[in-house]
């Protein structure tokens, strides 16, 4: 059994309480498969250290990823008490528990308030990457289960903005 937390839209909120290291990744990800036994071996030592240890599939929770504004893989951030810095340091068991054990991230500048991902303006950026995955969806229903053609599904969403625009606009 994982001693890793899967964390989701709706339960996202716990991190904003005590003290976390949150991992981004993709299960296609080389990356994210290479650190995935370290990142298990950090967990389990999470209580002794203190801290939860989660993870977020960026392919099922888009909105969590936007929330986070996560834009390259494997990412991870450091969370106390709602708090967030993101950890660039190595990836190896033993920096990650130094990272924790000498608090080192103390020293990391946090994530500015209104790019925190409580804040209201990521919360608009989460309604914006799940809007992106649904629109992905609709697509791929459209040529791959419809059978239309790309450059027609292409068309059929770029008359859809402008009608959107126009009725705004109106």
């Amino acid at each position: 059994r994982s001693s890793v937390r899967v964390l989701c839209g709706s339960n996202w909120s716990l991190v904003l309480q005590g003290q976390w290291m949150l991992e981004f990744y993709a299960p296609w990800c080389p990356a994210c498969q290479q650190i995935e036994a370290t990142w298990e071996s950090f967990a389990k030592e999470s209580q002794r250290l203190g801290i939860t240890v989660g993870k977020v599939d960026v392919t099922q929770e888009p909105g969590l990823s936007g929330r986070f504004f996560v834009t390259t893989l494997p990412t991870i951030y450091h969370a106390n008490d709602g708090v967030f810095r993101r950890y660039r340091g190595s990836r190896t068991l033993e920096d990650l528990q130094g990272y924790i054990l000498e608090r080192k991230w103390e020293a990391v500048e946090p994530v500015a308030g209104w790019k925190s991902p409580s804040s209201i303006m990521m919360h608009g950026m989460a309604g914006l990457f799940h809007f992106s995955g649904w629109i992905r969806q609709i697509h791929n229903y459209l040529t791959g289960t419809l059978g239309v053609h790309v450059w027609i599904s292409y068309a059929i969403f770029i008359l859809a903005t402008l009608l959107i625009g126009l009725l705004l606009g109106l």
